[in-house]
């Protein structure tokens, strides 16, 4: 797949406005009625009639009536109020009647969105253990899938033109950080930074066209079997788990923890390094104070900042208390070095003396 290098192809989300969100459709307005079946029995899980299909079920797809514009249809509602975490999947079908009325989102998710569940897709509908046979429908929780595919593409002769309608497209829904497009197959691939802008961007996307007249087909794509993009997932997992693992730390508790720790268990080396106080010149006499030096408590207003667990007073007692633990430490190694042990006096008195006789002539 080749990487987005030009910064003109990237498409960030609009920035929220101050407007309520738009009535799509008025009520009633799309038709709803469905298209004759063959089959004889509904499909709960693939959502369709099963049974008596023997035609190519893409090709009897329509095309969508409807379609979201997030520069014109983007807006507040009550969820921005309530705070509902999750889209209106009839906005991104771009049917929604009820525009700033809606009790979801009426925008692209952000990049720092946060799913109060991630077991559910950004529209709040559960996601499965596995996926469809056909890598429709929601997705599955086990899998973090930010790529999608995109079949029956109306290609045109000029390949730039046809990735300049691809990523004018599908980038209208986030950030797109690569794509790949099949030439002569009619397929493309486009991976999004996010995984909630995929979701969103299939839904928006289904059943639509570009610039030709094609129904497009926008299927979760399966795992990339390349080794290379393999470790680069894993690579990036482990970056967004270690930046919000450091983003829930505060700096002053892990400094405060680690002194408390070393203090509990004697270890020297585990100290951070402690400035010692400079002496204090004396104003009259100008010369400085010839008193035996020992650590001095630093004493700080309470006005001084910090945020952290430990005001700035505990933390100066902290490290206050952690350098005279420190200097013990050296002196008493320095005893332990300086100790002689008296050795035992061998004679015949030592020998005799289990006996518990003290003459000489036993």
């Amino acid at each position: 797949m080749k990487p987005i290098e030009s910064s003109s192809t990237k498409t960030v989300a609009p920035k929220r406005k101050l407007r309520p969100a738009r009535k799509q459709v008025k009520e009633g307005e799309v038709d709803k009625s469905e298209a004759i079946q063959p089959g004889k029995e509904y499909n709960i899980w693939y959502n369709k009639w099963a049974g008596g299909d023997k035609e190519d079920s893409l090709a009897n797809k329509t095309l969508s009536q409807t379609r979201c514009i997030i520069t014109r249809d983007a807006g507040y509602t009550r969820a921005d109020a309530t705070g509902n975490k999750y889209c209106c999947l009839f906005f991104a079908r771009g049917c929604c009647p009820y525009g700033h009325e809606c009790n979801f989102l009426h925008r692209l998710p952000l990049p720092s969105h946060q799913l109060p569940d991630n077991s559910r897709d950004c529209f709040g509908r559960e996601k499965h253990g596995d996926y469809r046979d056909d890598m429709g429908g929601v997705g599955s929780f086990n899998r973090v899938n930010r790529t999608l595919y995109i079949g029956k593409i109306q290609e045109t002769p000029d390949k730039k033109q046809a990735e300049e309608t691809l990523l004018r497209h599908f980038g209208e829904w986030g950030e797109i950080m690569r794509w790949n497009i099949l030439y002569g197959r009619g397929v493309a691939f486009v991976m999004y930074t996010s995984e909630l802008n995929a979701q969103f961007a299939r839904e928006a996307m289904a059943n639509q066209s570009m610039d030709g007249e094609e129904i497009l087909n926008v299927r979760w794509a399966t795992e990339d079997p390349n080794p290379g993009e393999k470790k680069r997932e894993a690579a990036r997992i482990q970056e967004m788990g270690e930046k919000a693992i450091a983003g829930m730390l505060d700096e002053d508790l892990v400094e405060a923890t680690q002194t408390i720790r070393a203090l509990e268990e004697g270890d020297t080396e585990d100290f951070y390094h402690i400035e010692q106080s400079k002496p204090e010149e004396k104003e009259d006499e100008g010369i400085p104070d010839q008193q035996e030096e020992r650590p001095t408590k630093k004493v700080k207003s309470s006005n001084a900042g910090g945020g952290g667990f430990f005001d700035a007073d505990a933390l100066d007692n902290l490290k206050f208390y952690a350098e005279i633990a420190k200097k013990q430490a050296l002196e008493n190694q320095d005893r332990v070095k300086e100790r002689k042990v008296p050795a035992k006096p061998v004679g015949m008195a030592s020998l005799l003396g289990g006996y518990g006789s003290d003459d000489d002539s036993d």
